[in-house]
């Protein structure tokens, strides 16, 4: 077996990946990929966690890609990602150093490791036209019928859902020719966080979040011009903030309901990861509550074995 490529560091929210990832890039002198579907946007900081501060450490910023490469409103989608993930891995490797990818989006992480044959999928406006108007538990039922690619943890939202359901009606018509990347051989690190300690986190964040002017955050990337609907369609903070900044909520039900919403998201991924081991990855699970320096060291220790 060959050495590793790259290593994947992955996680639910609230797990500590980033800072983990960070401190351990630093230490192998590495550069960080991330695989987070809405950290790619700018202006949108606090309501993503990008946590920008856990890249900088003694001083020194651990060089990072695919954070901040799209405007709010561009609706990107796991095809383009992996063109341009290949392209910073591509870089990256180019100067001898190692990558490490970094993130809670299962199908990013999945479609790079796994090489997925993956089509740009145009928008077909007769099935968005027939689907206009469904509650997202009905998009939900109907994605349900197909044999899923599309990534379920970030469906919380009928745009995304459309969108979702939109991609697979495509693949069922046309299939990719030929793998355009060979899979990866990565070592893969995941961060187990307790499930109580997981709420107590995402609660606790999520406050610090409204603190750190989220609610401001998100009312400037509206005064800019983009539409409701589409901050809306990223889901989460983006999705309840927008709807109490138009007056659909009051900031009790927003909060509460994010909450929830938050809870719900962090167990999806989980169900991705586990279904990732069904799948064939290997993942190698960290305690997320140990020291950094030891998680550093065991992951050292893996990384030295070169097989999976």
């Amino acid at each position: 077996m060959n050495p590793y490529q790259l290593i994947t560091v992955l996680g639910p929210t609230a797990s500590g990946k980033t800072a983990f990832a960070a401190a351990l890039a630093h230490r192998l002198d590495a550069e960080i990929i991330s695989a987070d579907s809405r950290q790619l946007y700018r202006a949108m900081d606090i309501g993503t966690g990008k946590d920008l501060a856990d890249y900088v450490i003694d001083g020194k910023t651990v060089p990072h890609h695919l954070i901040d490469i799209c405007d709010p409103g561009y609706k990107y989608n796991v095809f383009e990602y992996q063109h341009d993930f290949f392209q910073a891995f591509a870089e990256i490797t180019g100067k001898g150093k190692l990558p490490v990818l970094c993130g809670g989006t299962g199908m990013y992480i999945e479609a790079v490791l796994k090489g997925y044959k993956l089509l740009d999928v145009p928008q077909n406006p007769e099935l968005r036209a027939r689907l206009q108007g469904k509650s997202l538990q009905e998009l939900e039922t109907i994605l349900k019928s197909y044999k899923v690619l599309h990534n379920k943890t970030d469906v919380d939202s009928a745009q995304r859902a459309i969108r979702a359901i939109e991609i697979e009606e495509y693949y069922k018509n046309e299939a990719p020719e030929a793998n355009e990347y060979e899979p990866l051989n990565s070592l893969i690190i995941g961060i187990d966080i307790d499930r109580a300690l997981r709420r107590e986190k995402i609660s606790r964040r999520l406050h610090a979040r409204l603190e750190e002017g989220m609610v401001d955050e998100v009312r400037g990337i509206l005064d800019s011009g983009v539409a409701p609907d589409d901050l809306i369609y990223y889901g989460l903070e983006y999705k309840f903030l927008t709807l109490y900044i138009t007056g659909q909520l009051s900031y009790d039900e927003m909060v509460s309901q994010l909450e929830i919403a938050i809870h719900q998201f962090a167990k999806r991924q989980m169900t991705w990861f586990r279904g990732m081991e069904r799948r064939g990855s290997r993942i190698h699970w960290l305690d997320a509550t140990l020291p950094a320096e030891e998680k550093i060291e065991q992951t050292l220790t893996l990384l030295q074995q070169t097989t999976k």
